[in-house]
């Protein structure tokens, strides 16, 4: 049973004079690269089905696109939106600090700029999502600098709000030192001569470099409702209980170590699938906080493909199901549930509570079905081609027609998933050039 509540988050202790075109704009920029990167994939799909035409683009071949992407999915769709977030939570959506963030956004989207001229060009690490290379591996850390300078500068011009209670004064410094070594850890990161542990059975990552990732997924889930809104009363056991758990499971993380090891060992799999308590717990700690009413469908959304990331992921970990899917369009359908899926579904419903009203633009019945159900029919293709590869792994190479069709739908729901996010865009361009309000109301609801 639910009940509508109004208030502003906040703003009943202080008013604010907040500028929701920081959101707006942040949204706009991620939905830029997102339309861009699904147009990308489109062609990517067209030269899957005709290789021939590669030999028409000259240099700029498959091999070539499949970077540019990859990255603006990840550095462009997936991060931006979350600069958004940051804004909120260093008070840079506030006047008169917010009109810096626009300058901030755009050297942001001119690093990534350079990043697919470089990547065009032939330039890369040749290492998966850390393709920086040359003086693209510069811009880009720089960029996410000028990022973090912003937001210290935000946190300095609002020390004296209220709200700045010595914990959240504590904690914003504490976020702002770890997002402090992103930058430097992308730059190492993406240097050719540095790799993770390897699974040798497999070549790709191990169980335990998978739990450390999907652990600090899970970290970001669980500091997110902090920085979007505040907490119900009386929801402080199932807040600690999230906490203590992903302690105690990234304790069992670290002391896995990072060694070479196959994901037939046991302990591999298992402690892979002690992610599964997840599948509760998310929904359990999400329903702790107070949510804008518009962001019900998109959280929904977030909480069944997080179910389905995690299954699907342990699943496809076990021995036997791995030997056999390892890359192959199986897996790629799996990466298309983390990315399509869950990640776009949780940064929308992010987008979606950070510009309240405004999340109009997200919440179109027609491409919010348009959006997830192309998604899961990508899937479904991908796993079916994926399944006939690893008995046959010349199915995807060598024309025919069950794979032909199989290709030709795959082109299709990639261009259904391009006039979804370019339906986005539209509505988000709109969004900007509407008069931007002296503050926010914000709409709750309340779950009992």
């Amino acid at each position: 049973m639910e009940e509508s509540m109004n208030f502003n988050t906040l703003d009943d202790v202080v008013p604010r004079r907040v500028n929701p075109q920081a959101a707006a704009l942040a949204a706009w920029h991620g939905l830029f690269w997102l339309v861009f990167a699904n147009a990308v994939g489109a062609l990517i799909a067209v030269l899957l089905l005709y290789p021939a035409l590669n030999k028409q683009l000259g240099e700029w071949t498959y091999g070539r696109w499949i970077m540019v992407h990859m990255n603006l999915e990840l550095y462009g769709w997936t991060s931006i939106p979350m600069a958004g977030f940051l804004f909120k939570v260093y008070g840079a959506d506030r006047e008169p600090v917010s009109k810096w963030s626009r300058p901030v956004l755009w050297l942001w989207s001119a690093a990534l700029g350079v990043g697919v001229l470089s990547w065009l060009s032939g330039h890369t690490s040749g290492k998966l999502f850390l393709d920086w290379s040359g003086y693209a591996r510069v811009l880009f850390p720089a960029a996410m600098l000028m990022l973090w300078a912003f937001l210290v500068f935000a946190l300095a011009k609002n020390r004296s709000n209220a709200e700045n209670t010595t914990i959240a004064w504590a904690a914003k410094l504490a976020g702002l030192l770890v997002l402090l070594v992103v930058p430097f850890l992308i730059y190492i990161a993406a240097d050719p001569a540095i790799y993770p542990a390897v699974n040798p059975d497999t070549g790709g990552p191990t169980g335990a470099s998978q739990l450390e990732s999907s652990l600090a997924i899970v970290a970001i889930l669980l500091m997110l409702p902090f920085g979007l809104t505040r907490r119900k009363s009386g929801s402080s056991r199932i807040v600690a209980i999230n906490w203590a758990l992903l302690v105690v499971e990234s304790l069992l993380c670290a002391k896995m170590g990072r060694a070479d090891i196959s994901h037939h060992l046991p302990s591999q799999y298992l402690s892979l699938g002690s992610l599964l308590v997840w599948l509760p717990l998310t929904p359990a700690y999400y329903a702790a906080f107070e949510w804008h009413a518009a962001t019900r469908r998109w959280r929904l959304a977030f909480y069944w493909w997080w179910a389905a990331l995690l299954v699907t992921g342990w699943v496809f970990f076990l021995p036997g199901v791995l030997d056999h899917f390892k890359f192959t369009d199986g897996l790629v359908g799996h990466s298309f549930v983390a990315m399509a899926g869950f990640t776009s579904s949780l940064i929308i419903f992010v987008m979606v509570q950070l510009l309240g009203e405004g999340g109009w633009i997200f919440n179109r019945a027609r491409s919010f079905y348009l959006w997830n159900g192309s998604v899961i029919a990508y899937i479904a293709l991908m796993t079916v081609a994926g399944r006939r590869e690893g008995f046959d792994p010349t199915f995807t190479i060598v024309p025919g027609i069950f794979r032909n069709i199989l290709y030709v739908l795959r082109l299709g729901s990639g261009i259904l998933m391009l006039l979804a996010s370019l339906d986005w865009l539209v509505d988000a361009s709109t969004l900007l050039r509407e008069p931007a309000p002296v503050s926010v109301p914000v709409s709750l609801e309340k779950t009992a």
